[in-house]
């Protein structure tokens, strides 16, 4: 096995951060920078007008401005973990100033003492970290949790919720619904909630917003490998079809000659009025009863010639009348949904004029979708 190169190194430690546009660069950093600055000018206001000797503005709300203001979608930057974090963390830090006369043991115990608390409290905040050890170090007493370290936080926050309103962006982040379902998704939420627990770490993103990530690239995977592919392409044109007063042994011939298991039903004009499948058949032979259902089904195809009869004898006396249909224009990519969750198996395809002019199926998606997906070359 061959020794990694630079480059192999280089690419492991390179920077993981997402790459966005300028203009979001420039929201995050101007707002970073109006958040520091309206807390610390309202906190050394308040720090004058009471005459506080203590610091009005700390090194740890530098830390939460970046992920306020740059990642505010993350779980990490929502304010209880801002507020909760740093207020919990300077009270541990001053804890341990209190009871740990080491300044080493004192940092190192109340970084994880922090750390433990913040998980406990479902309050995680990175500088969190930094409240705690500069507590710690600095052997504050635990007036520093309410000032400066729970009211920068709480400045921080009110600029967060005002900023990224005003620019766009919802804080505090919730998942914001889709409008409509992912197409064909193949996982569903007891998938992703396994494979969260086999990954058993944790991630600067919500359960919700990673869901609909995957679902997103999921569904931009469909439009790659369909592409522009539309219906016309991929349906078999001129299709067999029947007309309502198809007697049912005529429309059971054409279907067992033409190897189909289902029958568009059209008026005069070719527009389509229903559609026959095998199971129409089926039901009214009374397949649920298995016994003798052969017998049943050629009774029902053989003609009694009489002039009124309960039994039925033509194609519109069972076929199905509610029937989708989708127009030749369409794109492949589109009808996903409708035979991976909506249950249908055959689709007619019908013209601008809503003639019929070719049927889709199942099979006929999938040999698309294989098609589309090998190697070009």
């Amino acid at each position: 096995m061959r020794s990694p190169s630079w480059a192999d190194l280089a690419a492991r430690f390179r920077p993981a951060t997402a790459r966005v546009d300028a203009r979001e660069r420039l929201r995050a950093f101007a707002g970073a920078g109006l958040g520091i600055l309206i807390t610390a000018l309202i906190a050394r206001w308040w720090a004058l007008r009471t005459g506080m000797a203590a610091p009005w503005l700390v090194a740890p709300l530098g830390a939460s401005a970046v992920l306020v203001f740059a990642v505010p979608a993350s779980p990490l930057a929502q304010p209880w973990a801002v507020v909760g974090g740093n207020t919990v963390s300077a009270l541990v830090g001053s804890a341990c100033a209190l009871l740990i006369p080491d300044p080493a043991w004192a940092g190192a115990v109340a970084v994880l003492a922090a750390i433990a608390v913040m998980f406990a409290l479902r309050c995680l905040h990175p500088p969190g970290g930094a409240s705690a050890l500069l507590a710690a170090l600095g052997g504050v007493g635990f007036g520093f949790a309410l000032f400066p370290m729970l009211v920068d936080s709480l400045l921080l926050v009110l600029a967060g919720m005002l900023y990224n309103g005003l620019t766009g962006r919802r804080y505090p982040h919730a998942p914001q619904a889709p409008a409509t379902a992912p197409a064909g998704s193949r996982f569903s939420a007891a998938d992703l909630d396994a494979a969260l627990a086999h990954y058993n770490q944790v991630l600067d993103v919500s359960r919700d917003d990673l869901q609909d990530i995957l679902q997103y690239a999921e569904s931009a995977a469909y439009e790659r490998n369909f592409g522009q592919l539309q219906c016309a392409e991929v349906m078999s044109a001129g299709p067999a079809a029947v007309q309502f007063g198809t007697p049912l042994e005529e429309a059971w011939t054409l279907m067992r000659a033409r190897g189909v298991k289902a029958l568009p039903v059209v008026d005069r004009s070719q527009r389509v009025v229903g559609i026959l499948t095998r199971a129409d058949f089926l039901r009214h032979a009374g397949w649920d009863q298995r016994e003798g259902v052969g017998e049943r089904l050629r009774s029902l195809l053989r003609r009694d010639g009489l002039t009124h009869s309960d039994k039925p004898e033509t194609v519109g006396q069972i076929m199905t009348r509610e029937v989708r249909v989708v127009s030749s224009h369409r794109r492949i990519a589109e009808l996903v949904p409708l035979f991976a969750e909506a249950g249908h198996h055959h689709l007619p395809v019908i013209d601008a004029d809503k003639r019929l002019v070719g049927i889709i199926t199942q099979s006929d998606v999938v040999r698309a979708l294989h098609r589309a997906s090998r190697p070009a070359g």
